[in-house]
């Protein structure tokens, strides 16, 4: 059983910044790549950013620029680094990795319960 619990979330202002942390626990061989997602009402569960287990990232247009992804593999934990907030950034955030839980094996989605951000203008 793997767990992902994200934390940081909150209420900030327009402009301002956000860390967002997600910690992996439980039967772990390999994670590959991981990333955060969002989804705000009424709206599909979107893509924000991603990491590969080497460091590559991939961003959303929306937040280029603005957000920074991390990881530390040693402890699989993932940030999410959020500067110059947007009243559109308000959304609930969820963490997710691609784990491997035994070897040989295939890897699989898990996700976190979600954090909300909500930014106001």
């Amino acid at each position: 059983q793997v767990q992902l619990v994200e934390s940081g979330g909150g209420l900030v202002q327009a402009g301002g910044s956000l860390r967002l942390s997600c910690a992996a626990s439980g039967s772990i061989f390999s994670i590959a790549a991981m990333g955060w997602y969002r989804q705000a009402p009424g709206n599909q569960r979107e893509l924000v950013a991603t990491i590969t287990s080497g460091g590559a990232t991939n961003y959303a247009d929306s937040v280029k620029g603005r957000f920074t992804i991390s990881r530390d593999n040693a402890k699989n934990t993932m940030t999410l680094q959020m500067n110059s907030l947007k009243p559109e950034d308000t959304a609930v955030y969820y963490c997710n990795a691609k784990v491997r839980t035994t070897n040989p094996g295939s890897f699989r989605d898990y996700w976190g319960q979600g954090t909300q951000v909500t930014v106001s203008s």
